[in-house]
């Protein structure tokens, strides 16, 4: 009894946090279903032809389709696997995902409350520590399905993933130490007032760099290798079916938001416009839902370059994406911070 009523009071106490976790995962879940549609739409256009357009009026219930139909197919478990490590390889590539949007301010407030689940002084580095966990689902699924190409996709994935994982949060440095804190909220904050002080302006480099760095981090082209259909047969998902598939699936699109959220807080201002009073903390429902709107906005621009760049450049070679991370990155954003730090030293 005690037990219980602990729960329920902690419950009680923490429910606006609660309720916007489930408000953003749902948002989260809805728009994983409409990128998968985009994209399907979108390589349609660049391929002259139609794309789905049958279920529902242009094609807009698809993505419930495919939804029935991935919990309706046979959730098969090949004899030879892992079990265990095979059944939680797709939990653990889609929780990552959920968690990273707990630090991502998607609007000033609403009413009384902050639109952030968790506001962080570290927020960063939460982020970038919890979607690093990511790549712990595609390891897990390629050892765990015993088999030859998913296990190649698992080690090309976990080379790959670290790899730009450092080379990703060194890209990002400069823009903290312009903005001299590690929160997020304050981060947008600082950019709020005009547009000359997002940082893809104060930071181009870093901001050049993170836009490279995010199709790597979301193993997408030109930096599938994990996948490399034509290669690896679809990668360390090979040997899944039915609903561990469509989590596999899921998570990779649910990456793409977290990432495309990530860049828009990073360089376009986050959920602020210098115009309208979108600027500011929002004093009524209607300017709260506008900056969220805005939010919205930038984060669909950065998934939307991640899904349109898929049909115009071919996979890099391994040797290749290797080459590029530690001997052309690194180096360009270790020399990147060495004169954002020299510059904030020299110029107060």
């Amino acid at each position: 009894m005690s037990w219980t009523h602990n729960i329920l009071l902690l419950l009680q106490q923490n429910w606006p946090g609660l309720l916007k976790l489930i408000v953003a995962v749902s948002v989260l879940l809805f728009f994983v279903a409409y990128i998968v549609l985009l994209e399907r739409r979108l390589s349609a256009f660049i391929q002259d032809r139609l794309g789905p357009n049958r279920v529902g009026p242009f094609g807009l219930f698809q993505p419930l389709a495919d939804a029935v139909k991935a919990f309706l197919k046979e959730d098969y478990t090949p004899g030879h696997t892992k079990k265990l490590y095979f059944t939680v390889a797709p939990i653990v590539a889609m929780v990552p995902a959920i968690m990273g949007l707990g630090i991502i301010p998607f609007g000033s407030v609403l009413g009384n409350e902050p639109m952030v689940i968790a506001d962080l002084d570290v927020g960063i580095l939460y982020s970038f520590g919890i979607s690093s966990l990511g790549v712990y689902g595609i390891l897990l699924a390629g050892y765990g399905s015993n088999s030859k190409y998913p296990l190649l996709g698992a080690l090309r994935s976990g080379a790959q993933l670290i790899s730009y994982e450092v080379v990703m949060v060194l890209a990002v440095i400069p823009v903290f130490l312009i903005s001299g804190d590690l929160n997020l909220s304050k981060l947008v904050a600082n950019q709020a007032n005009s547009v000359s002080e997002w940082m893809f302006i104060k930071a181009p480099l870093s901001f050049l760099l993170f836009v490279i760095l995010m199709f790597a981090e979301t193993n997408r082209l030109p930096f599938d290798l994990p996948e490399a259909e034509n290669e690896l047969v679809g990668g360390y998902n090979t040997e899944y079916s039915s609903i561990r598939f469509a989590l596999f699936f899921m998570a990779e699109y649910a990456h793409i938001i977290l990432v495309s959220a990530i860049g828009a807080t990073l360089f376009l201002g986050g959920w602020s416009l210098p115009w309208f009073g979108l600027n500011k903390t929002a004093d009524s429902l209607y300017l709260g839902l506008a900056q969220i709107g805005v939010f919205i906005l930038k984060t669909f621009l950065f998934a939307w370059v991640i899904v349109w760049t898929r049909w115009m450049l071919p996979r890099f070679r391994i040797d290749q994406l290797m080459s590029l991370a530690w001997k052309k990155i690194m180096p360009i954003a270790l020399l990147n911070i060495f004169i954002t730090a020299t510059w904030i030293w020299l110029v107060p």
